[in-house]
């Protein structure tokens, strides 16, 4: 199948300044698709060559036209303000949003191409005429989709999680009690909630773009670090506090940083407010407040490097398999069948 994808950001590192989160699940996607015969033709711009100057593009295929596709995917986009709402060839502004407007004009409107909208940062309002349009399937990475929309967690390759040693991962020098990477958006409550009270007391490393924390002087915020500098931070770090925004906490959506932390080796505390939370983290690494968040971090400090800390890895990268790449990849592909279905029913009617 030929499969025309679009999405705005970076397959490899991208450049600092962005808050691409796809750029740890987005290339194994592409190459899960790929190892099973699929075509990918990508729809937006080669970002990472235009503006990171990085070949890692290079074996696919950017068009910024409209190539012949059997089903077209979108990672959505949606209007931001000054950004990509402003005329073309403005200064600051990017093209992301009318060229997907146009890619669904053509492809979805026009040529009833079977479609899927991934809305990763669930901003397709739940009115939208997308979510009712035959031939469209919206998609969540949510354990609780908004009705109507399918299934799609972001994926972590089988190889990384099969390699994972979580006793080489437990041996290893820990240095930095707590770290949270990961930008403001929509996470102050959850952040005075669970991760400020405990900095008060342990060491700890805040990287990402936070602008507005005069409410919390004593946090060491250090800004945006380069992408793969991430994984070396969390391989430093005994643990994080998995703090999403509170329409993610609501439908069970952990992102992209559950999977980044705990495959360094950086345990993952997690809020009760996340809807099914035993799912996707131990029990013991649950909390319900920043004293509890402190109380845990000094008990795991105590437990660094002994066999409770490899049995509490083993446990939380057990958990990762909900996102195995292998299970995601079929769940696009039976998104992609049904949305041709609704296709081809909609041509004989």
């Amino acid at each position: 199948m030929r499969i025309g994808y679009s999405f705005w950001g970076f397959l490899g590192a991208g450049i600092t300044d962005t808050p691409d989160g796809g750029r740890s699940h987005r290339l194994p996607l592409i190459q899960g698709l790929a190892e099973r015969g699929h075509e990918i033709v990508f729809l937006q711009p080669d970002r990472d060559r235009l503006e990171a100057d990085d070949p890692i593009g290079a074996p696919y295929t950017f068009d910024g036209g409209y190539p012949e596709l059997d089903a077209l995917v979108v990672e959505w986009r949606w209007r931001i303000e000054g950004r990509n709402t402003t005329a073309c060839n403005t200064p600051g502004h990017t093209c992301d949003l009318h060229r997907q407007a146009s890619l669904l004009q053509r492809y979805t409107g026009l040529r009833g191409t079977p479609t899927v909208i991934w809305d990763k940062d669930r901003q397709l309002r739940t009115d939208s005429a997308w979510r009712r349009t035959p031939g469209v399937v919206v998609c969540e990475p949510a354990w609780h989709p908004t009705r109507g929309a399918h299934q799609l967690l972001f994926p972590v390759a089988d190889a990384v999680l099969d390699a994972a040693d979580p006793h080489e991962l437990a041996a290893a020098s820990r240095d930095v009690t707590l770290v949270y990477a990961g930008n403001q958006y929509d996470r102050d409550d959850a952040f005075d909630r669970f991760f400020a009270p405990a900095a008060a007391h342990v060491d700890h490393q805040v990287v990402g773009k936070w602008t507005d924390t005069a409410r919390w002087p004593h946090v060491r915020f250090t800004g945006r670090k380069p992408f793969p500098e991430i994984a070396h931070l969390h391989g430093r770090a005994l643990a994080t506090v998995l703090l999403l925004p509170d329409r993610y906490a609501a439908v069970g959506q952990l992102t992209q940083r559950q999977f980044e932390a705990v495959l360094a080796g950086c345990l993952p505390l997690a809020p009760d407010t996340i809807r099914d939370v035993h799912r996707f983290v131990p029990p013991q690494l649950i909390v319900r407040d920043g004293p509890q968040v402190t109380r845990v971090l000094r008990e795991l400090r105590e437990q660094s490097g002994t066999a409770q800390h490899a049995h509490l890895l083993a446990d939380s990268l057990e958990r990762l398999n909900l996102f195995r790449l292998s299970t995601q990849i079929e769940r696009l592909e039976l998104a992609i069948d049904a949305a041709a279905g609704a296709t081809r029913n909609r041509s004989v009617a």
